[in-house]
This record gives structure tokens, C-alpha cells and sequence, in this order.
């Protein structure tokens, strides 16, 4: 294919995904009060996590506040476009997919459908995980308020942060696919992989302590262990192809 016929498919490919994405997201906008209410989980336990003369009280009890007139909408549009990726990203992973395979063997193109089921399980468990660990960070960062403080988080900024933690967690547990594809497309080797382990183990500690909103030891090694385990099965995966 020439430069001109890959820009061709890679436009196909992204109106594709933004058709997906578009279409998944009315399913957001539909159950938007149900989504609200379920990120709202993790604000509520962490609430209940502090002292109760600092908790907000009466109406304001376990719900978020906005400064803008068009806070609400904003938010209903983030919410709504946010959980159509996270349902379309089977669709999205099976074009980037077939955005690659021209590069690839016919035996590397059979791979297509256990490589978007294994990124979907992925990325299910690195949001998942995310969900788990944010009452405990919103804990650890709402506690710095001390007494004098009483905490009104508005609705913008608490559904971004929920967003980018599930994202990044969700994206760091794609990390041994990449390892794999890389090894599959011969820019590393398991020979590289083997002597980089110390390197690659410390940016993992690194990278989960910049990443986890606590910060303590205990949430680091739950963020660590998985992505260590994950490297380790990557090599594994890479030799069985003799990479």
C-alpha cells in the first residue's frame, strides 16, 4: 500500500470508531442517572471513611456541586461519551487491529480475535481495579483537610478525575500486549526482555506510585504486582512464538 492508500484506510478506520463510539454513547445518555450514581460510589465510601463533623451535611450529603450553568450538561456529555468508548472498545481495538494486519503473517491475523477479547478483559480489570483503589485515595486526599475543611467537590472535576484513573489504569494493563506486539514484530526480543527485567520492574514501581492517587506502599504493590506478573507472562507468550 502506498502513503496515500494508508491514510485512506487509517480515515475508513477512524470513522468507523467515531460511528461506534457515537452510537454506544446514546446508551450513556440513556442510563446517565444510573452511571452518575454509580461513580458516585467511591465519593460516598470515602465520605463515610472520614470524621463526621467534617462530611458535608443536610442536601449536601454524599453529592457533588457545580459552579457553571453549563456544568450539568458538560458533565452528562462526558459521562455519555466516556461509557460509549468503554462499550465500543471492542469495535475500537478490532480496527486498530485490522489497521496492522497488513504488516502481519496469515498466521499473526488469526490472532485477531483472542488479541480484542484479551485487550477487552484487560483493560476491564485495570478499570475495575481503579474503581476499587479510589475510595481509598479520595480518602487519603480529603483526610489533608483536617477539621477545618469541609469537602464540596464539584461535579467537573471529581468525574475527571474518576475518568483519567480508570483510563490510566485500564491502559497500563494493556502493558504485556504491547511487550508481545512488539516482540511479534521484532523490535525487541525475549533476550532483551530477560535483561531489561531489573529496569523495566524498577519503572513499574515508579510508574505505580506516580499513578495510584494514595501513594502508600500497600496500594503500590497491588498496582505493581499485576504489571510485573504481566511482563513476565509477555516473555513467556513471546517465546512460545520464538521471538
Amino acid at each position: 500500500m502506498t502513503v496515500v492508500e494508508h491514510l485512506d484506510e487509517l480515515r475508513r478506520r477512524l470513522f468507523i470508531i467515531l460511528i461506534a463510539v457515537g452510537l454506544a454513547a446514546i446508551v450513556g445518555f440513556v442510563f446517565f442517572d444510573r452511571l452518575l450514581e454509580l461513580l458516585l460510589g467511591p465519593y460516598r465510601d470515602a465520605l463515610r471513611q472520614l470524621p463526621a463533623d467534617v462530611r458535608p451535611q443536610g442536601a449536601l450529603a454524599g453529592r457533588l456541586v457545580y459552579s457553571g450553568p453549563v456544568d450539568p450538561f458538560l458533565t452528562f456529555l462526558k459521562v455519555g461519551f466516556f461509557s460509549g468508548l468503554l462499550i465500543a472498545l471492542p469495535v475500537v481495538l478490532h480496527q486498530v487491529w485490522g489497521f496492522v494486519t497488513p504488516g502481519l503473517t496469515k498466521r499473526e491475523r488469526r490472532l485477531a480475535i483472542p488479541f480484542v477479547l484479551v485487550s477487552v478483559a484487560l483493560f476491564a480489570g485495570g478499570a475495575l481495579f481503579a474503581y476499587s483503589v479510589i475510595p481509598r485515595g479520595l480518602t487519603f486526599l480529603l483526610s489533608f483537610g483536617g477539621d477545618s475543611l469541609v469537602p464540596l467537590l464539584t461535579v467537573d472535576r471529581y468525574v475527571g478525575f474518576v475518568m483519567l484513573l480508570t483510563l490510566a489504569f485500564g491502559l497500563s494493563f494493556e502493558f504485556p500486549l504491547l511487550m508481545i506486539f512488539l516482540a511479534g514484530a521484532r523490535v525487541i526480543s525475549t533476550q532483551q526482555m530477560r535483561r531489561w527485567r531489573r529496569y523495566v520492574y524498577f519503572g513499574l514501581v515508579v510508574f505505580a506510585a506516580v499513578v495510584t492517587p494514595t501513594q502508600d506502599p500497600y496500594t503500590m504493590l497491588l498496582m505493581t504486582v499485576p504489571l510485573v506478573v504481566f511482563y513476565e507472562a509477555a516473555i513467556l507468550v513471546a517465546r512460545l512464538f520464538k521471538r
